[in-house]
């Protein structure tokens, strides 16, 4: 079936495209954009809205398998989509962990069976990521793994992880690395500081992050490895990251919505939904993660989307996991954050979401909408307003710190591979 776009703004960062146009999709690839196209297909009046590449998520908790009831890859992969998002990366810290070639497998055959959008898999660093025996890194990347890591959790021993940048760059596969330094965080719960004093609640120090993004920074420049750093949450990281930049390393890094949106102070009251690692930081924190956004030091945008149940999120502070649903919302939190409080332009937001994750993931096929590449297109409407509740949510799992509050912005229709994933039925019933 023939789909036509009609009288979108089409935004492609990629070629810096901005303009009112319409699109024109055959057989899951973008035939023509241009104005005025007159043919007939199925339609989709998009007057007023934004056309953009589908989003692209470097990380993602889709927790198949063994986390079934907090999330799945159908599920995680429909929240996605009304996200706005067609290509998300699965991290590797399930049940067991995604670290050997049946895992691989198993990622891949139940995404191709059940997922909504494209899945992307991450394999482990470790065996059962306890940072002490590296994974056969060559032979899921074979099948099919995009990136190494060992997410929740650091690679401690600096030699391990020495050995893993080696031989990641050996079969030129990303290696990305959760910064903490687990003696430093352990049973640390917040960021430390006034509020963690304030509520009583051991902290962990910015300290914990900074340490191991130095390790790994300079672990990077002894390998030469590709070396991506996971969500960035303080001043001094990004200063860190600036400078190998400057020499010329081959180091990028993400920024989490919920750390450019909220800081320690939403954690008052016990706030578990609130409560992430690496912590919600200070507001001087927040702002120079902004300008590192906008300055080029910060990559792009992910959501860590980590999806717990309402069982594991409403306990004591101490007893909650870490994590906060993010596809879904990511979108709104993003407009109002960033593009109301002018801090980037719609095209540069837009860019930290598409090209930029697809240039880290050294994939052509994604994060482009231009005549001849894949159809991958989320339609975006800047002056939908929604109050979130429960039921707003796809996800399996409900922890989000915006329930109850009202978000402006929202996607309303996502296209995968030519096809419709996803639709707001309000707008298009």
């Amino acid at each position: 079936m023939k789909i036509l776009l009609k009288g979108g703004r089409v935004i492609d960062p990629a070629s810096k495209r901005n303009e009112i146009a319409d699109i024109l999709i055959e057989q899951g690839k973008i035939k023509k954009i241009a104005k005025n196209i007159r043919v007939k297909a199925k339609t989709f009046d998009i007057k007023g809205k934004i056309a953009t590449p589908g989003l692209i998520d470097l990380h993602t908790h889709l927790r198949e398998p063994g986390g079934g009831s907090k999330e799945t890859i159908s599920s995680g992969t429909m929240a996605a989509a009304k996200g706005g998002f067609t290509t998300v990366c699965a991290m590797p810290n399930t049940n067991p962990p995604v670290d050997s070639v049946a895992g691989v497998k198993y990622s891949i055959t139940t995404s191709a069976q059940e997922g909504n959008i494209q899945v992307l898999p991450i394999g482990a660093i470790t065996k059962d990521r306890r940072g002490e025996e590296l994974t056969e890194i060559g032979k899921m990347k074979k099948i099919g793994i995009v990136a190494i890591s060992d997410d929740g959790t650091s690679v401690m021993n600096a030699l391990v992880m020495r050995r893993a940048m080696e031989y990641s760059r050996m079969f030129d596969i990303i290696i990305i690395s959760h910064s903490e330094d687990l003696n430093l965080s352990r049973y640390g719960m917040i960021n430390e500081g006034i509020v963690s004093t304030k509520l009583g609640l051991r902290g962990i120090p910015t300290q914990a992050e900074e340490i191991m993004v130095a390790r790994d920074i300079s672990l990077a420049e002894l390998t030469g490895c590709k070396l991506h750093l996971a969500h960035i949450s303080t001043a001094r990281s990004i200063a860190l990251i600036k400078d190998a930049k400057k020499r010329k390393l081959n180091v990028t890094s993400e920024v989490t919505p919920h750390h450019l949106a909220l800081t320690e102070t939403d954690v008052l009251g016990y706030n578990t939904n609130c409560k992430v690692n690496p912590p919600l930081r200070t507001e001087k924190d927040r702002k120079a993660l902004i300008r590192g956004l906008k300055d080029g030091v910060i990559d792009c945008i992910a959501t860590d989307h980590a999806p717990h149940l309402d069982q594991d999120k409403n306990r004591e502070f101490d007893l909650a996991p870490f994590g906060i649903n993010g596809l879904e919302t990511a979108i709104p939190v993003l407009l109002d954050t960033l593009i109301s409080a002018k801090h980037l332009s719609l095209l540069e937001l837009l860019e930290k979401m598409t090209i930029a994750p697809a240039k880290i993931l050294q994939n052509e096929d994604i994060g482009r909408l231009q005549a001849g590449t894949c159809a991958d297109i989320t339609v975006i409407d800047q002056h939908v307003t929604k109050e979130i509740s429960r039921d707003f949510f796809l996800s399996k799992s409900k922890n989000s710190p915006y329930i109850g509050k009202k978000l402006k912005g929202f996607p309303v229709l996502t296209l995968y591979n030519g096809k419709v994933v996803w639709q707001d039925e309000k707008i298009y019933p």
